[in-house]
């Protein structure tokens, strides 16, 4: 499934094309406020590691293994609700979730950078282990309905269509530049049901 393939003037793999497809599906879903964004998601982290695994990005490999587990439990917030119960609703993060989402992502990416620079063999750890940082920070914001996850993830999708095509995954390259639109348009959706 590793094997290149021509695809409008560039090569891909058949397994980071499945990947493609099911990551513009999970997104899709969640959109449309639908849990069986989850399931999508599980399914497309775990082919994606394969991907990344083979382009040497061991942050966003990791990560992978990372959203399968956060998926699962975003699965369960979004069936089971808030602490009563209650429809999970779209809401913003106080100002001091601000301040500690901010801090806990700049650790996390101090420590996944160094960790990435000393253990692997990563050429882009600093890159690597900022867009890691930021997209954990992203899903788990998604787990929870925060409106701020789609701010996260437009700034996290721009900056990951460059490192892309830096590696050579065009296709990849391509779904983050199509993601960049979908988390505006999620934004907007979003934006509709959360209250002021």
């Amino acid at each position: 499934m590793n094997d290149p393939i021509p695809l409008f003037g560039f090569s891909t793999t058949l397994l980071e094309l499945i990947s493609f497809v099911l990551s513009v599906i999970t997104v899709a879903l969640n959109i449309r406020q639908l849990h069986w964004a989850w399931l999508f998601s599980i399914i497309s982290s775990g082919l994606y590691a394969a991907v990344f695994f083979d382009a040497r990005l061991y942050g966003d490999m990791g990560l992978q293994f990372v959203f399968i587990l956060v998926s699962v439990w975003g699965w369960m917030n979004w069936l089971r609700g808030d602490d009563v119960h209650e429809r999970l609703q779209v809401t913003r993060l106080t100002t001091q979730g601000r301040l500690a989402s901010i801090g806990v992502t700049a650790v996390i990416f101090v420590l996944l950078a160094w960790f990435l620079k000393t253990y692997t063999d990563t050429d882009v750890p600093y890159a690597d282990g900022f867009l890691t940082a930021g997209s954990l920070l992203g899903q788990v914001l998604l787990s929870r309905k925060k409106l701020e996850n789609w701010h996260v993830w437009i700034i996290v999708d721009v900056l990951y269509v460059g490192l892309y095509v830096y590696k050579g995954l065009m296709l990849t390259a391509v779904l983050y530049a199509i993601f960049i639109f979908m988390a505006i348009m999620g934004l907007r959706a979003w934006s509709k049901t959360c209250p002021q």
